[in-house]
């Protein structure tokens, strides 16, 4: 499947707008990013959660930086078919990503049926 860039972004924009309220209501400095490729697992890598988790956030300061959540378009391209299975890959990858800024691991998010 071939997008560009802007046409990625937009419809991740538009993935974040369908969550629940409740679930990215929570999100405390957090920005959204999206990239062409990760340079890790052969570029195969969907989303990325970096920074720290919700759980661990006695260790965080004042003023850090704020943690991101990364979508991968070319390994989310590489993955889908059509634009409806995409629309479910990059909501499946915000919610697991959004999921581990609130301390869930991907043991758990397995059992979910999320990873």
């Amino acid at each position: 499947m071939e997008m560009d860039a802007a046409a990625f972004e937009q419809l991740v924009i538009d993935e974040l707008d369908r969550l629940p309220d409740d679930m990215v209501d929570g999100l405390d400095n957090v920005i959204f990013v999206v990239e062409d490729r990760s340079d890790e697992a052969d570029g195969e890598l969907l989303g990325l959660y970096d920074g720290w988790a919700l759980t661990e956030r006695d260790r965080y300061g004042v003023g850090e930086l704020p943690d991101r959540i990364i979508v991968f378009r070319e390994a989310h391209l590489a993955a889908c078919d059509d634009e409806a299975s995409l629309r479910d890959e990059v909501h499946t990858t915000l919610v697991h990503e959004i999921a581990h800024f609130y301390g869930i691991d991907d043991a758990r998010l397995h059992e979910l049926g999320w990873a």
